[in-house]
């Protein structure tokens, strides 16, 4: 598997993150900890949790893998967030300090690690003042609790703020960003890629096969049903049929992606996490599996080389729709997309 820095920091990472909001949910604690296993066996480095999956269970679950097996845990770079509500108490939610340290204790406690490699804010708080938030992650930090920082969900503008309030309190500034992002979901090369390019913040895209529309399984005249995501649950956020299904742009893509799937006779899935790793500023494409055949068929992706030909066609396919303005020619960073 190919390795990466994370962000502009010298710690390196596995070009696959696992994640992990499976665990304890769709796959109980013995399918979890043999996906952990084939992660680890692979070459994969970096884990991505939240307090929040499946209530806390995901992180008692890589918690007890990690235990078992101390030998490989000892190369496991160890991501979670906090942010969302554990409980029902007023206070027990957003960046505030008070929240933070709770949570982040709680994470350590539930992980079996005194430690966290990178601590991240789940998304933006509207109500808390930033400095509040950024100098409770300075004192983790400070105080050996956590390596370095990083965001999820925020956008361009959120970024940018907390990248240079970071740099006016003297302290390190984020490392990394977790958007939603594949090809049927490029919106964020708008802004927040920039943002990312700019501040020199690694992407560790969420969604990379949108929630299952990127595996093939899909045509124009069949509803998806059975053992898959959109299957067991048609109205699923932003994947459901009748947002994406109705898209002419969806299935532009999946006949780009099958196309080139079949120049290299691989599966659809493989092609698209393929195109991702290849995106500018990237660091880490966040794999979810329910089962061990499915994680281990997508992390073949990272040993696919697609062709400049084929990334262009696949661009082309999945180009979105960029308004004249503000995102002309003097508007867009050209190194972050290639519409």
């Amino acid at each position: 598997m190919k390795i990466r820095t994370l962000g502009s920091t010298g710690t390196i990472v596995s070009s696959v993150t696992l994640g992990t909001m499976t665990f304890g949910a769709e796959s109980d604690e013995p399918m979890s900890h043999a996906m952990l296993d084939a992660f680890a066996a692979a070459g994969g480095t970096l884990i991505d949790a939240a307090d929040v999956y499946s209530a806390g269970l995901s992180e008692q679950i890589i918690g007890r893998w990690l235990a078992a097996n101390p030998a490989t845990a000892e190369r496991m770079v160890i991501a979670t967030k906090g942010r969302f509500p554990m409980g029902t108490d007023a206070n027990d939610l957003g960046t505030s300090r008070r929240h933070l340290r709770r949570a982040l204790d709680n994470s350590r406690r539930r992980l079996g690690l005194d430690h966290i490699d990178l601590y991240q804010v789940h998304a933006w708080d509207p109500i808390t003042p930033l400095d509040e938030t950024l100098r409770f992650l300075d004192d983790a930090i400070r105080s050996g609790a956590v390596s370095y920082w990083g965001v999820s969900n925020f956008t361009g503008w959120q970024l940018t703020k907390a990248v240079h309030r970071a740099a006016a309190l003297g302290m390190p500034a984020p490392v990394t960003l977790q958007p939603q992002y594949n090809l049927l979901a490029r919106e964020i090369e708008f802004e927040i890629v920039p943002a990312a390019l700019d501040a020199g913040v690694g992407l560790l895209p969420w969604g990379p096969l949108g929630g299952g529309w990127l595996t093939g399984k899909y045509s124009r005249d069949e509803i998806p049903t059975g053992a898959t995501r959109l299957g067991e649950d048609p109205g699923r956020g932003m994947e459901a049929v009748d947002r994406r299904g109705a898209d002419e742009r969806t299935w532009r893509v999946l006949d780009a992606l099958h196309l080139v799937a079949g120049e290299h006779e691989v599966p659809p899935a493989r092609v698209a996490l393929a195109w991702l790793q290849s995106r500018p500023g990237m660091t880490s494409v966040i794999l979810g599996a329910r089962t061990v055949d499915q994680l281990v068929d997508n992390l073949a992706a990272g040993d696919l080389e697609l062709t400049a030909e084929q990334l262009a066609s696949l661009d082309a396919a999945s180009a979105p729709v960029v308004p004249d303005y503000p995102y002309g020619e003097l508007g867009v960073d050209q190194r972050s997309r290639s519409i």
